[in-house]
């Protein structure tokens, strides 16, 4: 595939991954939505459902979606090093206007919320404890879980006598959706898992410097590093591991 087209199609992706899983936060967070207070089931929920979106969208690009899954798939020699640029460039301008198309969607409710001071949550993570080491050790941990099911799950073998056996492959891109639903529900308390680089910074970018809310906070800048540190680390690691697992059969 040319490098243009895993932009395009990371582009897509990542903007509909982005555009609906910040929408269910905002749905969540601000007030006259009919998802108003749903809960953070309700917002996770969400997420492992744009995930299973927009990956279904960004299937002829191999739906990366996510620098650390692009950096795992590269460590473990399953994505060309040539082509890391070009995915994590698609990946990074897609989050920045799905961010942006959320805001569109939701223009009405952000004029009317009280509290604009309080709107970054909707589009980045943020610790619920700040603690620099800790909260590093949570992204490093939800992405590791992420990547290391991407390479270590089962695939389709022929089986005895010709009998298939699908594995947890089968299931594609609503496999990865139970895998981030799970990730959020029991993981994402300390930090929100952003688990994904680009799905923290495209969005944080975007509220920064494009999106004109009346009153807004800073983007965190303090903290933006920790979410895109974290799950490149956690890929990395799960590449590792899976190069040694390999490496023993």
């Amino acid at each position: 595939m040319s490098a243009g087209a895993i932009f395009v199609w990371e582009l897509l992706g990542t903007a509909t991954l982005i555009l609906l899983g910040n929408g269910v936060v905002a749905n969540h967070v601000l007030r006259k939505n009919n998802g108003h207070n749903a809960g953070f089931l309700f917002i996770n929920l969400g997420w492992a459902f744009a995930v299973f979106t927009g990956a279904s969208i960004a299937n002829p690009s191999g739906a990366h979606l996510n620098p650390a899954v692009t950096l795992g798939l590269a460590i473990a020699n399953k994505t060309e090093w040539s082509d890391v640029p070009f995915y994590v460039a698609g990946q990074l301008v897609g989050a920045i206007l799905g961010a942006i198309l959320c805001w569109a969607t939701y223009k009405l409710q952000f004029d009317d919320h009280p509290e604009p001071e309080n709107t970054l949550g909707i589009f980045s993570t943020g610790p619920q404890i700040a603690n620099t080491a800790w909260n590093l050790v949570t992204e490093i941990i939800g992405t590791f879980v992420l990547v290391a099911w991407i390479l270590l799950s089962p695939s389709f073998k022929a089986g005895d006598a010709g009998v298939p056996t699908f594995g947890n492959s089968a299931l594609g891109y609503a496999g990865v959706s139970f895998v981030v639903l799970v990730i959020g529900a029991s993981l994402g308390g300390p930090t929100g898992y952003a688990i994904n680089p680009a799905r923290d910074l495209g969005p944080r970018i975007a509220y920064a410097f494009v999106l004109p809310i009346k009153n807004k906070a800073n983007a965190n800048w303090g903290y933006s590093w920790i979410p895109v540190v974290g799950p490149l680390v956690g890929g990395a690691i799960a590449a590792l591991l899976y190069l040694a697992v390999h490496n023993l059969t």
